[in-house]
């Protein structure tokens, strides 16, 4: 099977199979002059602005880790209230767009693997993933979670924000594959195709993925956006 995928480029994988982290880099080194497009969408204005000042005062006092922060979008909005935010993503390309939004003392963005958080990183009272779990395999969510958690102080909060599937809004689903991951065609302006890794998970999907790291589930929903929340219980 040849796959062009989001955090990934082209290359032969067997279905299910993740893409090296030098293949999500390429691909994010295309995308980052235009990552932000899709926050640009007229009809999802609304909901972007009630998740921006949501988010604004969710982390006030807080040491916080970022995952896959990607262009520093949603750090600019974690950030302020925040007394510490580490954020990071695979891809240079995206956190130099990040380091250049978001200038602050208390923020440093690293270059890291979100299945591999490495514990350097120190010790967090919250996290944030944007965008971030719905690129994640079904079969990998409780993995991710798990690493999460080790950098997680007991009673941490971790917040969950990402897209409700909205028929002509959304980029169609183009294919399944075996495991129930679902997967969308998007295209670059140089051109070039991708076929995406893009799961909207379920109210119930995401209480199951927690597995023993979490507890007290709390699922938000706007028009377009979900945010799920969680305490960790710790490793």
């Amino acid at each position: 099977m040849i796959i062009r995928g989001d955090r990934g480029g082209e290359q032969a994988l067997a279905p299910g199979e993740s893409m090296p982290a030098t293949q999500i880099e390429a691909y994010y080194a295309k995308r980052a002059p235009e990552y932000d497009d899709v926050y640009l969408k007229i009809e999802r204005q609304s909901d972007l602005r009630l998740i921006e000042a949501w988010l604004s005062t969710l982390f006030a006092g807080e040491s916080v880790l970022e995952v896959a922060c990607g262009t520093g979008y949603w750090t600019q909005f974690v950030a302020p209230a925040a007394t510490r935010v580490v954020a990071l993503d695979i891809s240079p390309a995206t956190l130099e767009v990040a380091c250049s939004r978001v200038k602050s003392s208390t923020v440093r963005f690293v270059t890291g693997d979100a299945y591999s958080l490495s514990p350097s990183l120190g010790s967090f009272s919250a996290a944030f993933a944007g965008f971030w779990f719905s690129h994640v395999p079904i079969g990998r969510r409780r993995e991710f979670l798990g690493g999460l958690a080790v950098l997680l102080r007991p009673g941490a909060r971790v917040v969950l924000l990402d897209n409700l599937f909205i028929d002509g809004s959304s980029s169609p689903i183009s294919d399944t594959n075996a495991e129930g991951n679902t997967y969308q065609l998007r295209k670059l302006k140089d051109g070039s195709t991708h076929r995406v890794l893009k799961n909207f998970p379920s109210r119930d999907e995401l209480h199951a993925s927690l597995g023993v790291w979490g507890t007290q589930g709390k699922l938000t929903t706007w028009d377009y956006y979900w945010a799920f929340e969680f305490l960790v219980d710790g490793p």
